[in-house]
């Protein structure tokens, strides 16, 4: 990914440097399950940590792979002219290039699963913050776009980190599903390799034994990982699209923060847009791109296959550093968001009441008009008020037919917003318990 949306803490899970290493690891805790159980000499074992502080020189190993084609005996041989040919000669002992590959990913989504959600924990606890800010502050709902009925910008927030802490939920899971390691050998038999090197090997690299694999570890884990990674995207998205509509000039509810010196346009001094929400828009997208390649990843020839491998070369990194990056900048922009209270009031009262009609329908109904003509009644009033500008709580105390069902004061009544709030309390409850 590139460096303008990435952040350096998970760029680095992904560096050749970190691979190697994981790989040294992956390789040196197995021949120390191989000594323990009497297959290879124990000084063979303890001489292959003498390369536990050594830094790998990928360009080396990068010229031996240019002639060899193979990235995992690459590898093995510049750890040999590290360590001595001869102390090497038990390393990769009835392994397979896939036992380690496959147990470096699961390490690295592992790695970058954290890092991720401790993203999502700063994006929960900014909106969190804000939810509670603004827990009374009143604004519109809007249900296609027009105007419905009263909410307030606390449950706004609060919906959003009800969503997150879903998502937060579902990573925590496609975590646990990616934690598996695998060193089985060829086809995943064991025939060359006891099943005790894996389980030691698991067990220093943090990961589970994976119960049965061929000569990969199982792709669905892989599919069900990237596939959550997509639906916290789409939240990310969700939120952002929000805050991109309550920017815009003719609504002005909310806005990112405009800091001092910062321009809007090339051409127009007087804007101020959304750049980073439209911008976390875009970075949701390149993190859904994964998803249905890791799905096709599932399918694989018989035991195994790569078709599966360049696809994770790319995804793994690019899927990862993108989502990370764009957790912490939509937590900045929760943050820092700009909040209009009076913007949103006066947005609630453009259309002069309106929004009340179904509280008018519904005590027409309780006082016995008929659904059907109650509906009528409201609607006939309301229509005044989109067609004509005129008040909804004056049309409805001037209509002779709506007056012989309500009182005056039964229909002011209904003009009440702390009507549509009465039950916030509750409902976060509900989402911050």
């Amino acid at each position: 990914m590139i460096p303008r949306y990435s952040r350096p803490e998970m760029t680095a899970i992904w560096s050749p440097e970190t691979k190697f290493r994981i790989w040294y690891e992956i390789e040196a805790h197995a021949c120390d399950a191989q000594a323990a159980i009497g297959v290879i000499p124990k000084e063979n074992a303890e001489a292959v940590w003498k390369a536990k502080d050594v830094e790998f020189d990928v360009a080396a190993i990068d010229a031996i792979e240019a002639v060899t084609k193979h990235d995992v005996i690459a590898f093995l041989t510049h750890l040999a002219d590290i360590i001595g040919n001869d102390e090497a000669r038990f390393v990769h002992q009835g392994m397979t290039s896939s036992d380690v590959l496959d147990t470096t990913l699961n390490v690295q989504l592992v790695r970058a699963a954290d890092l991720l959600l401790a993203g999502m924990d700063r994006v929960l606890a900014a909106l969190k913050t804000r939810a509670h800010e603004h827990k009374m502050d009143v604004r519109i709902g809007r249900s296609h776009g027009i105007h419905a009925e009263p909410t307030t910008m606390g449950l706004t927030f609060a919906r959003f980190y009800a969503e997150m802490d879903r998502g937060r939920a579902r990573l925590v899971a496609a975590r646990e599903e990616i934690a598996t390691g695998a060193v089985s050998g060829a086809v995943g038999t064991f025939a060359n390799i006891d099943p005790s090197v894996e389980e030691h090997v698991c067990a220093q690299m943090g990961l589970s034994p994976e119960p049965i694999s061929t000569q990969v570890i199982p792709r669905d884990r892989h599919a069900m990982f990237f596939a959550t990674l997509g639906v916290i995207a789409s939240s990310i998205e969700n939120i952002a699209t929000e805050v991109r509509h309550m920017q815009r000039t003719e609504v002005l509810e909310a806005e990112e923060f405009f800091s001092k010196g910062q321009k809007g346009s090339s051409a127009m001094p007087h804007k101020r847009n959304p750049v980073l929400t439209e911008n976390l828009t875009g970075l949701a997208r390149l993190v859904r791109m994964s998803v249905v390649p890791a799905m096709e990843n599932v399918t694989l020839w018989h035991e195994r296959d790569i078709s599966h491998s360049s696809v994770e070369r790319a995804i793994g990194p690019d899927t990862t550093v993108t989502l990370d990056f764009a957790l912490h900048r939509l937590a900045g922009v929760i943050e820092k968001l700009v909040i209009y209270p009076d913007n949103m009031l006066a947005n609630m009262n453009k259309f002069r009441g309106l929004v009340m009609s179904q509280r008018v329908l519904l005590a027409l109904t309780q006082a016995g008009v008929s659904r059907e003509d109650s509906y009528k009644l409201v609607q006939r009033n309301a229509m005044k008020v989109w067609e004509e500008g005129k008040d909804f709580q004056t049309e409805l105390l001037a209509d002779a037919d709506v007056l012989a069902a309500l009182s005056e004061d039964e229909i002011k009544e209904k003009f009440d917003l702390g009507y549509h709030t009465k039950h916030v309390e509750t409902i976060f409850k509900r989402v911050f318990g």
